[in-house]
């Protein structure tokens, strides 16, 4: 695999010629939508086939992973034209193998609100360990405010993805809330209710785990919060449920703040099965623009977080956004990746990349505002999964699945095999 930067001059055409692989390949695992436009500084990922199938009249993905001691999800992995469906027909030509040897084994999670196209959904899944879904509430007795969840769940185990329950305060207003943390954390007859619809729940739906994601815990809360992570293992492990809990970005057990105060990592790491770092949203809606997770800031959240809890239970977070800021706008645009090179290229941008921050970006003027964009690409994504292995962690956590980002699975799979657990 190499990621080629579009340079001044240079076309599909050429780029396919300098690397002497089809173009039609370039074009469609890169996505691109009118190929005969690129963006100046544009990152595009060039496979190389080792082995290949021709399919012939009565083959099935099925027939041809026994032929080739494969599987169906190596087969959707190597071929994401296949959209994750097993449509296939005479005289198509399928990728069993790459030239390029696998740099480890990851596992992957990703996060999806029950709204998610099931388009978007049957081509992810492949690539996935687990499916995050975000998010269930609850109220103050201990009820358990639900979603409608039953198709994802039953699509993530039709594809060997492990659901899990993702468990919130957030509140009727969409944020999470500080009160209703607090109440339940100082209320051990709610917790011991809630924690018995969870289990119930998880059960009748077919749920594999619950991934607890308290967010803007009041300080005074720190031991009461690890109490119930704790409690909450306690209750479901022995029901063969894994228990995590996502984790707020620190670099030191002091760092204060309401979002890290009371995530007391090591006692975390201990109560817990499994962590997921929010390793992202140093630029965010309201800040001035930056790379949304700068490599140099995510390596010292995972080094801290490396001396409390161990390496095997962290799962690093990796974002699928971007932001458009525009001066004189108080709040930036979130974007998608692939819509980002497309803005890059419809307003003639040409992208940079910055090598600290291992993030790409632009920037141009429109109405005489300046706008600035910082995105993720094949290089900011192959240098975050390269932190995850080196470090030793158990995986990464993609925040969020709803936009297919073609070149996040593309380094993804040619780089890494990835966990199943089903």
């Amino acid at each position: 695999m190499t990621i080629h930067v579009v340079q001044p001059g240079e076309s599909v055409y050429s780029i396919a010629h300098l690397y002497k692989v089809p173009m039609e390949r370039i074009i469609s695992d890169n996505g691109l939508s009118d190929p005969s436009r690129l963006a100046v500084g544009q990152a595009l990922v060039i496979r190389y086939p080792r082995q290949y199938h021709i399919v012939e009249q009565g083959d099935t993905l099925g027939s041809i992973a026994a032929r080739h001691g494969t599987t169906v999800t190596a087969l959707y992995q190597l071929n994401p034209e296949l959209n994750g469906l097993p449509l296939i027909a005479p005289g198509q030509v399928l990728i069993l193998s790459l030239e390029q040897p696998k740099e480890g084994t990851l596992a992957v999670n990703g996060y999806a609100y029950p709204g998610i196209d099931r388009t978007v959904l049957r081509r992810t899944l492949p690539y996935l360990t687990w499916l995050s879904v975000f998010a269930y509430g609850f109220t103050p007795e201990g009820g358990l405010l639900g979603q409608q969840d039953t198709e994802l769940v039953q699509l993530a185990r039709d594809y060997g993805v492990a659901p899990l329950l993702v468990l919130t305060t957030i509140g009727e207003d969409g944020s999470f809330s500080s009160a209703r943390a607090h109440a339940l954390l100082q209320n051990d007859a709610a917790q011991a209710t809630l924690l018995e619809n969870l289990a119930r729940t998880m059960h009748a739906k077919g749920y594999e785990g619950l991934d607890i994601d308290f967010e803007y815990i009041p300080p005074e809360d720190r031991e009461a919060f690890t109490a119930f992570v704790r409690r909450a293992a306690g209750r479901l492990n022995p029901l063969g449920f894994l228990v995590s809990a996502a984790l707020a970005p620190k670099t030191s057990a002091t760092q204060p703040g309401l979002l890290y105060e009371a995530h007391d990592y090591r006692a975390l790491g201990e109560a817990a099965d499994q962590v997921r770092l929010m390793t992202y949203e140093w630029g965010y809606s309201r800040s001035a623009p930056r790379a949304v997770a700068p490599l140099d800031k995510v390596r010292e959240v995972v080094q801290y977080a490396k001396t409390e809890i161990p390496a095997d239970k962290i799962m690093m977070g990796v974002p699928n956004y971007g932001y458009e800021w525009t001066a004189g706008q108080p709040v930036a645009r979130s974007l998608g990746n692939a819509e980002a090179v497309q803005l890059a290229i419809q307003k003639n941008a040409a992208i940079e990349y910055d090598w600290t921050a291992q993030s790409p970006h632009f920037s141009f003027w429109q109405d005489r505002l300046a706008h600035n964009v910082w995105f993720e690409d094949a290089r900011s994504v192959r240098a975050k999964l390269a932190l995850a292995a080196s470090e030793g962690l158990h995986g990464v956590s993609i925040w969020t699945i709803m936009r297919y980002f073609p070149q996040l699975f593309l380094v993804l799979s040619s780089l890494y095999n990835i966990e199943k657990r089903m």
